[in-house]
C-alpha cells in the first residue's frame, strides 16, 4: 500500500455524497494495472445492504469500461478535487478504446490491491468487491417518462452492487473527515 492514502472507515465519512455524485463526480475504475479503464460517472448510491456497507456503480454496456467491470472482481470509485475538473471532463467524454486517458491526463495509476486501479491525484477512494450485478429493465419502471428521458435508445445501465472493502483518504491537506 502506498503511503499516499490513509486507511479509514467507511463509517466515518463526513461527505455530502448527494453533492459528490451529482456536482463533483467520480471515476469508476477496473481491471489490473496491465490493463484497466476508468470513466467519469455521476451516478451511483452509498449505503448498506446485506449488513455490508456497498456502493452502487452504473455502466451502459457501450462504455468500454464495461468490459472491465464485467471481467474483474474489484471496481473503485475515486473522487478527486476541483481543481482535476479537466481530468473528469476528459474521462467522460472520450473512451478508453481510442484514447490513453492516463496519457492524456497525467492521471497516475496507483495499485491498491491485484484487481483495484486508483489514481494520485484521488483524494477519496471507495474500494469495491462485486457482490450483485443486474441490467436496468424497462419492464420494471413504474414512472414510465424516468425511461423515456433517460434511455430513448434504450442502452440500459447495468449496475454493479459492490462492498466497500477499504476506503482511502488522500494524505492532502484536504480533509474528507
Amino acid at each position: 500500500m502506498t503511503t499516499l492514502f490513509k486507511t479509514v472507515s467507511a463509517e466515518s465519512l463526513k461527505d455530502n455524497f448527494f453533492s459528490r455524485l451529482d456536482r463533483d463526480w467520480m471515476l469508476i475504475t477496473a481491471g489490473t494495472m496491465a490493463q484497466f479503464n476508468t470513466m467519469t460517472a455521476s451516478w451511483g448510491t452509498l449505503g448498506i445492504l446485506w449488513n455490508k456497507p456497498v456502493a452502487i456503480c452504473f455502466i451502459r454496456p457501450q462504455r468500454f469500461t464495461f468490459q472491465f467491470a464485467e471481467k474483474h472482481a474489484f471496481y473503485t470509485l475515486s473522487f478527486l478535487e476541483e481543481q482535476y475538473r479537466d481530468i473528469l471532463d476528459f474521462c467522460g467524454s472520450h473512451s478508453g478504446k481510442d484514447t490513453d486517458k492516463v496519457a492524456q491526463t497525467g492521471l497516475k495509476p496507483v495499485e491498491l490491491g491485484a484487481e483495484s486501479i486508483t489514481f494520485e491525484q484521488a483524494r477519496l477512494v471507495m474500494e469495491c468487491r462485486k457482490l450483485y450485478a443486474d441490467f436496468i429493465k424497462p419492464e420494471n419502471f413504474l414512472v414510465r417518462e424516468i425511461m423515456e428521458k433517460n434511455y430513448p435508445g434504450k442502452d440500459f445501465h447495468r449496475f454493479f452492487i459492490g462492498e466497500i472493502v477499504n476506503c482511502y483518504s488522500s494524505s492532502s491537506p484536504f480533509s474528507i473527515l
